[in-house]
């Protein structure tokens, strides 16, 4: 695949190996090029679906964002019908302080994402807000959609 054999024309004999052929010392990168090509494309369309699934209205926000942190970061998410989301798996009011106490004991990151949908009362944000600060996790990033109005009047 790499290595070839390159012929001699005619010509003067020279050394010991005579009229006999050499190897060629060119490299094909044709392969790697391809096989780099499907990866990129392979890591193109994977990326986007790496986001956390449940969807969730956003509200807008002119904001920017924030460094993400090393480990995966830990996503919470309330629904437009009031269901509360620790990651993927949906969670009973009363066992989230436990189940965030439990991840806080393991994570050395204090960094939690908190979704709400735009449709949900401040208050409960802020109510999840405090179980969050309960559970151990301090550092509380609220994720919203780029785009929204800025306070001059502008749209972002």
């Amino acid at each position: 695949m790499g290595a070839g054999v390159a012929q001699r024309s005619g010509g003067r004999r020279r050394g010991r190996r005579g009229g006999k052929s050499r190897p060629m010392a060119e490299i094909n990168i044709t392969p790697f090029v391809d096989v780099m090509l499907v990866l990129l494309i392979i890591f193109m369309v994977a990326a986007p679906l790496m986001t956390v699934g449940v969807p969730v209205e956003l509200p807008k926000t002119a904001a920017t964002a924030l460094d993400s942190p090393d480990e995966d970061p830990l996503s919470i998410t309330l629904t437009a019908d009031g269901r509360v989301l620790l990651m993927d798996n949906d969670t009973p009011e009363v066992d989230l302080i436990g189940k965030l106490r439990a991840i806080a004991s393991e994570r050395s990151d204090d960094k939690v994402f908190l979704r709400a949908d735009g449709a949900i009362a401040y208050e409960r944000v802020v109510q999840v807000m405090g179980a969050l600060n309960a559970g151990g996790f301090n550092n509380i990033g609220l994720v919203t959609d780029t785009g929204g109005p800025t306070l001059d009047g502008r749209d972002g």
